[in-house]
């Protein structure tokens, strides 16, 4: 398979864009960040990309405050169809992705979410798995489709709930899982091992 030419979308700190890049310079993971873009002007993750190098730039989506829709999503495929990009990543971005994003790059686009889907979707997926009271939690990476936190599942790794944790000390043993689950789906992607049958992600055995 040929290298995986990723743009990543974002909105906060970037640690999940940082394991990926770890891995690329690890040489774990063949790929290639060709452009990241944050929704929010400060954002971190704007400067993990600028000390990697990595193309990056502020993505205006106004008037829209929890989708990416209209001229900013129009502006948003057209850079990363400029950038080459044949895999988006979304890395903590914090919007809803709409049928145009989803369209240009069909079968393409790749979530990670805090939760053991589909238990837990939306927001604070950790903090609704201690509330209920359940004794395992987790992370999912996904394949975005039309509904929120509802694509075919690649990975999953979970974590237990401790009787002491609260909902900040189980983010941080959840986001660990995180580091490890993001470039584990996106090597399946790149060996050409996945392949959606409707809603399972069927993964090929690793070729001897």
């Amino acid at each position: 398979m040929s290298k995986l030419k990723i743009g990543i979308l974002g909105s906060g700190a970037g640690s999940n864009m940082q394991s990926i890049v770890d891995a690329i310079e690890a040489g774990e993971l063949d790929a290639e960040i060709r452009l990241v873009m944050a929704d929010v002007p400060d954002a971190k993750i704007l400067d993990r990309a600028r000390r990697h190098s990595i193309p990056c730039r502020y993505l205006d989506c106004a008037p829209w405050k929890t989708k990416l829709e209209g001229p900013a999503e129009d502006l948003c495929i057209s850079l990363l169809k400029e950038a080459d990009v044949d895999t988006v990543v979304l890395a903590g971005f914090m919007r809803i992705v709409k049928p145009g994003l989803l369209g240009a790059f069909p079968g393409r686009v790749i979530n990670i979410h805090p939760a053991l889907l589909p238990a837990f979707p939306g927001v604070h997926g950790w903090t609704q798995a201690l509330d209920y009271g359940c004794k395992v939690a987790g992370v999912t990476v996904h394949f975005v489709d039309a509904g929120t936190d509802t694509g075919p599942i690649i990975v999953q790794r979970a974590v237990p709930v401790m009787e002491d944790d609260t909902p900040e000390t189980l983010h941080a043993r959840i986001q660990v899982q995180e580091h490890i689950a993001y470039p584990e789906a996106l090597r399946l992607i790149a060996s050409g091992r996945c392949r959606i049958d409707g809603r399972r992600v069927r993964i090929a055995p690793p070729q001897s």
